[in-house]
């Protein structure tokens, strides 16, 4: 029996690999149909671009953080003074997080790149940007146990239908193998949008927005975090969120994020 059952399951095998094979066929000769009729665009300068939304020369005035930076925060210093040297604001106000890295300044570019991603359905930038911060925060990601992307209230999370730190952390997911834990920190509240507010202002906004829920802080106790976000501007919400995560006992929480907010001459104290 199995010698006269044993063809027809090779011919269906067959069958099965040349419409998987014709389908993807389609599938790329559909996608470059449509890439010639509508040609990818820089995000920035909306020039035509062959890649990932970023023409060669607005890459170029992307504005890469890299040493020397404050070890505590990732504050880029102006000059190098020297290992362990923290900067101004880390000792007059360290926040709950033990460490922040970004991949790039929050300039022009960078924050066209932020806004296309958070508000224009422009998920297609992610990896791109999700590799740059995987790169920037690699002391941080080598030592982890899991990434926790901020959560939007479950009301913005329905109108955008997406979170864009949960779509960097799965990028990073898949650059490290450092697993996803997207649903131990909730946010409770719907706050205001950060924007435009100062930074008292912002502290206040999210005091308390976040919980790990009782029955996810067996997940998080003991664990070493690293929080994701697209924007590091005060660092309220991110503190906001580390403070949550500590009060189920976490071990540590790093910060890790695309872009930060530098202000200008930036010094070690």
């Amino acid at each position: 029996m199995e010698a006269e059952t044993a063809p027809s399951r090779s011919i269906s095998a067959h069958w099965r690999g040349a419409l998987a094979a014709g389908h993807h066929m389609l599938a790329r000769a559909a996608r470059l149909a449509l890439d010639i009729a509508l040609p990818t665009l820089c995000v920035s300068c909306r020039e035509p671009v062959d890649g990932e939304g970023v023409c060669a020369a607005c890459w170029a005035r992307l504005s890469f953080i890299a040493p020397p930076y404050c070890p505590r925060l990732g504050i880029p210093f102006v000059y190098d003074p020297g290992p362990d040297m923290l900067s101004m604001k880390a000792i007059a106000s360290p926040p709950a997080y033990h460490r922040a890295r970004a991949a790039v300044r929050y300039d022009d570019v960078a924050r066209t790149l932020v806004h296309s991603l958070k508000y224009q359905d422009r998920t297609d930038l992610a990896p791109a940007m999700g590799r740059w911060m995987a790169r920037a925060g690699r002391e941080l990601l080598s030592e982890a146990d899991m990434l926790v992307p901020v959560p939007l209230h479950w009301r913005r999370a329905w109108r955008r239908r997406y979170n864009q730190s949960g779509a960097l952390a799965r990028v990073i997911e898949r650059q490290t193998g450092v697993k996803v834990k997207g649903d131990v920190l909730r946010r409770l509240r719907a706050t205001e949008q950060q924007i435009g507010l100062s930074r008292a202002q912002r502290a206040t906004n999210v005091q308390g927005a976040f919980q790990v829920s009782a029955d996810r802080q067996a997940e998080v106790q003991g664990r070493r975090i690293v929080l994701i976000d697209d924007v590091l501007t005060s660092g309220a919400t991110l503190d906001a969120c580390a403070r949550a995560l500590l009060r189920a006992k976490a071990a540590q929480v790093d910060a890790l994020v695309f872009a930060r907010v530098v202000e200008t001459g930036s010094r070690p104290i």
